[in-house]
């Protein structure tokens, strides 16, 4: 069990907790000179079954509150420490505020310095205690007077820590692995280290970590679990790990987080829900504040989302703005001061760290936010799948709710998704919207084919943005493919269409065309364009081109650039030169296809250029930089003729 010490400055934090375990928990020379605390401290003890209880100690100042916010992240209990002679005081009222707001409710009150108070003035000093707490999380947390330097009363406090700690349901370690760092030192023989609380999952000796920001990648050397060596650890512990990895002590800081690859997500906004404290003032629209979350403190602004302002004791949806990136998951806790950080303003709970960028204060929107609240992901899912019909990024709600493959393919299965697989992508719809989908795709190519009688049918990407602009493409391609496989439509080279559809073309277009296609064959790599071949027969250039366009749309060229016409014959080649040189390089690029089809060190680099663009804009392949990459399904792409 994790204890997180609260309260004002001078009221006996530090010596309780030497009274409790026998440590000092102030390690810096200016901590032992100025007998204050001024950053976290840690200390443990040993019980009786073997556990271990952890103590994190924390500054009292008011200029400290920020120290405070970190040491109470992931603690399971507060111990809220109280002098018997000057009773509650301003930082013993802040930070129980901040424990409120965090929604931390274990704990117990030290009534600390006993010996120095009349048993009149102990009395009253209860009864300051009794009414503090009133109304708060802790209300009704045993209060126990004490001495932490004469330890009078000490030993009953430790059995109640021993006596929770034993009944306290251990946490959960489903989910992947993250810890908010709040220490980094360096030890001669073992390099880098870093300390913190362990939020979820399990980390092992040996494994892979990403420091975030700034994605740093990390080999876990060895551990020490509460303050001893271990083979593991998990959510929960508190867990001291030397890193390895090309990066120095100086690279990591308090605020960053350790975490399984999967969970390496920076951003700079969410939206949350949060709650402003009965004795504080109202919060406005993009009012500026620093935002605590995890160990860290950035500067931002809160963006409300369901009204103008938030009086106090009051609720809202909200955005929350940063200046910087960091890491959140849905169900982080955050707190909320001023622009100064001398006032609490708020404090909440994230509900979605992948925010739309438009229409965040519709009703759609905000009755999902509402939905969010509830912990149960089956419930947010249900609700986002039926808002969604383009589908659900799968891989984004798995991580944003700290999923497991396991847990999330049950989750999928449960709420009864279609899923569609595409590489790393994983996209998910419900029954009605995929069949949906397929209606749509359907009336998209008869519309067009009603439209355009003389066109074969549909480039894939072009009939995607008709199905529905926003679909995925790995969604689309499982949509067409499906419907393909059950007969339901059809393709011709690059073109998709109705099974039963056939372009028509006059007799007289194939007759002028049967004496221009000679010029085109005789380069077929590199044909004349529109205007040479008006020079080299005589036939006006409007006519070429019009011919030409109509030719096109029957599946007989290809209008690779402006006025440059393929064969498709010269397509279905060059198709498979593309596919080769993929296998063969792992990509195509302009100065490689170029040498494929025209020689090395000859010319022709600009057509080499628009031809790997027509492939690109057809779906055949993807660009990457100034690679091309065949795309999936390329490989049995049908550039056979209609």
């Amino acid at each position: 069990m994790i204890v997180g010490t609260a309260g004002h400055i001078d009221h006996g934090k530090t010596t309780l907790v030497k009274a409790l375990t026998g440590v000092d928990a102030d390690r810096l020379p200016e901590e032992k000179a100025r007998g204050i605390t001024l950053d976290l401290g840690y200390a443990y003890s040993q019980l009786p079954d073997g556990s271990v209880l952890g103590f994190v100690d924390v500054p009292g100042h008011e200029r400290l509150v920020h120290t405070m916010l970190a040491g109470a992240t992931g603690i399971d209990f507060v111990l809220l420490i109280i002098a018997a002679d000057d009773g509650p005081m301003p930082q013993t009222r802040e930070h129980l505020e901040l424990l409120d707001l965090l929604g931390l409710s274990l704990g117990a009150v030290a009534l600390t310095k006993i010996d120095a108070v009349t048993p009149e003035r102990l009395a009253s000093a209860e009864k300051e205690i009794a009414m503090l707490l009133a109304g708060t999380a802790l209300a009704d947390s045993p209060v126990f007077p004490l001495s932490g330097r004469s330890s009078d009363g000490v030993p009953a406090l430790r059995a109640h820590l021993e006596a929770t700690a034993a009944t306290l349901r251990a946490r959960s370690t489903a989910g992947r692995f993250r810890l908010a760092i709040d220490r980094c030192f360096s030890l001669s023989g073992v390099g880098t280290v870093v300390t913190g609380t362990a939020h979820a999952g399990k980390v092992g000796a040996g494994e892979t970590a990403i420091i975030s920001p700034p994605g740093l990648k990390a080999r876990v050397r060895s551990l020490h679990v509460q303050d001893r060596p271990a083979q593991s650890g998990q959510a929960g512990d508190r867990i001291a790990m030397a890193l390895a990895g090309d990066f120095e002590k100086q690279d990591i800081a308090r605020g960053m987080w350790l975490v399984d690859p999967a969970l390496a997500m920076p951003l700079t906004r969410f939206h949350g829900e949060l709650r402003v404290p009965a004795r504080q003032k109202p919060l406005t629209h993009l009012q500026p504040v620093h935002v605590h979350m995890g160990t860290e403190d950035i500067v931002g602004r809160v963006a409300l989302l369901d009204c103008t302002e938030v009086g106090a004791g009051g609720t809202a949806l909200v955005e929350v703005l940063l200046e910087r990136e960091t890491l959140a998951l849905r169900g982080d806790h955050f707190i909320l001061r001023d622009a100064s950080a001398q006032r609490t303003v708020a404090g909440g709970r994230v509900l979605d760290i992948f925010p739309p960028v438009r229409h965040k204060r519709s009703a759609e929107r905000l009755a999902l936010l509402a939905t969010m609240r509830d912990d149960e992901p089956a419930v947010t899912l249900k609700l986002l799948i039926a808002q969604s019909p383009a589908g659900v990024d799968l891989i984004r709600f798995a991580a944003a709710w700290n999923l497991t493959d396991h847990a999330a393919e049950a989750l999928w299965a449960r709420v009864s998704l279609r899923v569609v697989r595409a590489g790393a992508a994983m996209i998910g719809f419900a029954a009605p919207s995929w069949t949906a989908l397929e209606q749509q795709l359907l009336d998209a190519l008869a519309r067009e084919h009603e439209r355009t009688t003389d066109m074969i049918g549909v480039e894939r990407e072009r009939l995607r943005r008709m199905t529905a602009a926003n679909l995925p493409r790995a969604a689309f391609d499982a949509l067409s493919d499906e419907l393909r496989a059950a007969g339901r439509i059809a393709q011709t080279r690059a073109w998709l269409h109705l099974p039963e559809h056939r372009a028509s073309v006059s007799g007289a277009d194939r007759d002028l065309f049967a004496v221009l296609k000679p010029l085109l064959d005789a380069a077929p790599f590199n044909p004349p364009r529109v205007r040479d071949v008006f020079k080299a027969s005589g036939t006006p250039e409007d006519v070429v081109r019009q011919l030409f366009k109509r030719l096109s749309r029957a599946g007989e060229l290809y209008p690779v650039a402006h006025d440059h016409y393929f064969t498709a014959a010269a397509v279905a080649e060059l198709a498979a030169i593309v596919c080769q040189l993929n296998a063969e390089h792992g990509a195509t690029q302009a100065g490689i296809l170029r040498d494929a089809i025209y020689g090395a060190g000859g010319g022709g680099r600009k057509v080499a250029i628009q031809i790997l663009e027509f492939f690109d804009r057809i779906g055949y392949t993807r660009r990457v930089r100034d690679d091309h990459l065949l795309r999936s399904e390329g490989a049995t792409h049908d550039w056979s003729a209609p």
